[in-house]
């Protein structure tokens, strides 16, 4: 499984994103999204999935943080699906349970090739909490949907407890990561393509 590592630019009127991933690094992150809460929820996706990943971006954050937020979470989903190749030898299937003092979250994936996002159980009115003073609640909920999308993964993140906003959004990355890290990982008892289709 050697070599699976992407690297996409992508450029738009709103934004400019350049990202690297390598599935099979140690964590190692280097990210500067120009939106500092969202560095650091990418920092934790990066470093609990184990997943190297280098991210430099800018956007027309004076007007919102969504149009980078949400081109970030794009080119991470393509690149992710980019370096996963024809997912041979993969586990596929994943989820973890992360706690963040009193937030606890829950993440399932399937790496199907099959887009699909469930998100639940966030408090009523966490899409409106401000987060590091740029990152809404509702961005969460965004950038999970655009990467299950771009990625073609089925996600299902279920947040089970939480009261404050920064902790329900960092476990939420975090259960994301840890999910991610055991779905990519080979298993050397799978041969080929872990599908009664045989693609994914």
């Amino acid at each position: 499984m050697a070599g699976r590592t992407a690297t996409i630019t992508r450029q738009t009127s709103e934004s400019k994103v350049s990202l690297s991933l390598d599935l099979d690094g140690t964590g190692v992150t280097d990210i500067d999204t120009s939106v500092p809460f969202y560095d650091h929820m990418m920092t934790a996706l990066g470093r609990h999935s184990l997943i190297d990943l280098t991210i430099k971006a800018s956007g027309d954050t004076q007007i919102d943080v969504h149009h980078t937020v949400e081109d970030v979470a794009i080119v991470f989903g393509e690149a992710l699906a980019q370096a996963l190749g024809d997912k041979r030898g993969i586990k596929r299937f994943a989820d973890a349970t992360v706690p963040l003092d009193e937030a606890l979250a829950r993440a399932v994936v399937d790496i199907s090739g099959r887009p699909y996002a469930v998100c639940a159980g966030e408090p009523e009115g966490f899409e409106y909490a401000m987060i590091g003073g740029h990152f809404t609640g509702s961005l969460v909920r965004h950038v999970m949907e655009s990467i299950a999308l771009h990625a073609g993964i089925c996600l299902h993140l279920i947040l089970l407890s939480g009261r404050d906003p920064h902790h329900i959004a960092e476990a939420e990355f975090k259960a994301l990561a840890r999910a991610l890290r055991f779905a990519v990982e080979p298993d050397p008892r799978v041969k080929g393509i872990p599908s009664t289709k045989g693609s994914l």
